[in-house]
């Protein structure tokens, strides 16, 4: 695939931008509604089995954010050596990013022998938690290989523009195992009934099919990249590109399950009911973030392949389109949560007291959304540049250095109670997005300084380019 046949160089931006980040998004609403599925089923069993399977969400967690943070770092390594031309380059990222999925395959491997039993037992007492939650935890930890090669494959595509195919891989992944959800949980078609064994053993069926229609779309389908399995031989170098990237995106992925840990902390001293709002906000916001990740997810590719290719112009108009989309995203949020929190507290059968409660906090939060339109799109900006530093700090600023401490300070030494919890989103949304733009300019200024004419690349950071 040459530069000039590559659309991410030459395809209109915004249109370009359109087709790579609605399948993510479609993806990503399918991965958040079969988890949804999952939950309600094994919730007809007991509540016990529910809260089983509820703690060994982190890790599970962690196995994705593993995943995912060297699919980022092999994503954004290959898109920028097919910019550049160097065919070699983009094939050693997608050759030690499938060897190092190996490595990390081993490690769940022998994390869900030793570690998964005495994970579940530091949240609960009950015998029949700790059960359930250890049979969950064996299967979907030690078994999670076909999750892992799947998602590195996905990458690979995306990496060359390709988003179709790793949309039908979740498609089939969630499909298959929302179908197996309730035939293995309660044993229908006489299957025998395994209870929360059977929706481990449902996902990871799926996990694999999904896993095997990526390899076969893989073999089968030219996506311009080449695993070299026959003459490989190890780069240090190019294991720390791949790790530089993809340890930050690691560590933003598993930020939110951490700081929901210490919220919840913070909130039942002041009231339980607090915890049930939070849950509830936490789990709305996820439909406003998730169109805005899977944008990211199409914007990626396309600024590291035109950094490659030094199509300079191309990556300035692709930021603003994902700037001017997500503002969008998060306005009709931020309308949503204003004009309608009573009625999505309501929906969940929300009393008096959550109301006085939850109403006040929805709408708090939600005047956070729109700053962080600079924030999430800026930081994934880095991501691609292979600047996954950068990106982890305004991660950082956004979740966790100031939401818990400040929340803490202002819940135990002022009058404030619950709206200084609520009132921490914004001003961390406000703070990071601050130091997003002067992480920003600063990269522009060290990265093209020197390899454009001054006028050049004073022009990118401060006046509009010409078209191409």
């Amino acid at each position: 695939m040459t530069r000039a046949e590559n659309p991410m160089g030459t395809k209109p931006v915004f249109p370009l931008l359109m087709t790579m980040s609605v399948p993510a998004m479609v993806s990503m609403l399918i991965q958040s509604l079969y988890n949804i599925v999952d939950s309600l089923f094994v919730g007809r069993l007991s509540q016990e089995a529910l809260t089983a399977v509820s703690i060994v969400f982190p890790l599970q967690n962690l196995v994705l954010a593993v995943a995912v943070g060297l699919g980022v770092g092999v994503n954004a390594n290959i898109a920028r050596s097919l910019g550049e031309k160097r065919q070699e380059d983009a094939d050693q990222a997608a050759s030690h990013g499938l060897f190092l999925t190996f490595f990390h395959i081993t490690g769940f491997v022998v994390l869900g022998i030793l570690g998964s039993s005495w994970f579940v037992g530091l949240f609960t007492d009950s015998p029949e938690i700790l059960q359930m939650g250890s049979q969950y935890s064996h299967i979907v930890i030690c078994l999670s290989g076909a999750s892992l090669i799947h998602i590195l494959i996905e990458k690979i595509f995306q990496a060359t523009g390709k988003m179709l195919a790793p949309m039908l891989f979740q498609i089939v992944g969630a499909g298959v195992n929302i179908i197996l959800d309730p035939i293995l949980i309660f044993g229908l078609l006489g299957f025998p009934s395994l209870g929360v064994k059977g929706a481990a053993i449902a996902t990871i069926i799926g996990q694999c099919c999904a896993c095997g229609l990526a390899v076969l779309f893989y073999r089968k389908k030219n996506c311009g990249v080449h695993i070299k399995v026959k003459d490989f031989h190890w780069d240090r170098q190019v294991v720390r590109k791949l790790y530089s990237v993809g340890i930050p995106s690691c560590m933003v992925m598993s930020m939110p399950s951490l700081l929901v840990g210490l919220l919840n902390g913070i909130l039942a001293g002041v009231s339980q009911l607090a915890v049930a709002v939070f849950g509830i906000y936490f789990k709305l916001q996820t439909f406003v973030y998730m169109p805005v990740n899977g944008l990211v997810q199409g914007m990626r590719p396309i600024i590291s392949y035109n950094f490659g290719a030094e199509h300079y112009g191309r990556m300035k108009k692709t930021l603003h389109c994902s700037l001017t989309v997500t503002a969008t995203i998060m306005a009709v949020g931020t309308i949503l949560f204003l004009l309608g929190a009573e009625w999505i507290l309501l929906m969940f059968g929300g009393s008096q007291e959550m109301l006085d409660i939850g109403i006040s906090a929805l709408r708090i939060i939600c005047c956070g959304f729109i700053f962080s339109t600079v924030g999430v799109i800026i930081a994934g900006a880095f991501e691609a540049l292979g600047e996954g530093g950068r990106s982890l700090a305004v991660s950082l600023l956004r979740q966790m250095a100031i939401i818990p401490p400040l929340a803490f300070v202002l819940v135990r030494f002022t009058d404030m109670g619950l709206t200084g919890v609520w009132i921490t989103f914004p001003i961390a949304e406000v703070t990071a997005s601050a130091v997003a733009l002067v992480l920003y300019r600063r990269l522009w200024k060290s990265k093209l300084k020197n390899s454009l004419p001054e006028e050049e690349g004073c022009a990118i950071i401060n006046t509009d380019l010409k078209k191409e």
